[in-house]
């Protein structure tokens, strides 16, 4: 029993650092992984609410420059919810059937019965990645479908 008690004398304090060896070689990539998730999963969520929000705004707009000041201000303000930075964001419109690739060159007219897709992309910042790393984007669209008996 005592040269028992002798061996595992010399293993006082090394529990500790193992706990530690683990902690940064396990928990550490971890963390990070858990937070490069979770803003990329913001960035989508805050382009789908804008998309959904701004083709609310500018389907009930009396004309098609309020509508996309309306529509503008909805995803500024879906995006500021989701903390993802304003400056991210852009929005483009694109006609009935076509995807938000083929979005920008089309400007909506909100003329009863009109079909068209309101697109907005947000730049995904992943944490302590560069700033000059922009690639990362997730694209919100949002089909809108102008009422066919409207007022005006």
């Amino acid at each position: 029993m005592t040269w028992l008690r002798r061996r595992l004398a010399g293993e006082d304090g090394s529990a500790l650092v193992e706990f530690v060896f683990i902690a940064l070689v396990v928990f550490v990539p971890l963390i990070y992984i858990v937070a490069g998730f979770s803003a990329v999963q913001r960035g989508v969520f805050a382009s789908t609410a804008a998309a959904r929000e701004a083709g609310r705004a500018i389907a009930t707009a009396p004309d098609p420059g309020t509508g996309q000041e309306r529509a503008l201000r909805a995803a500024e303000l879906a995006v500021e919810d989701q903390s993802v930075d304003v400056t991210d964001l852009r929005l483009a419109y694109a006609p009935a059937g076509a995807d938000c690739d083929a979005a920008g060159g089309y400007s909506p007219t909100l003329t009863p019965g009109e079909e068209f897709s309101v697109c907005v992309t947000v730049t995904v910042r992943i944490p302590l990645l560069p700033e000059f790393v922009d690639a990362n984007t997730a694209t919100g669209q949002f089909v809108v479908e102008r009422d066919r008996y409207v007022d005006g």
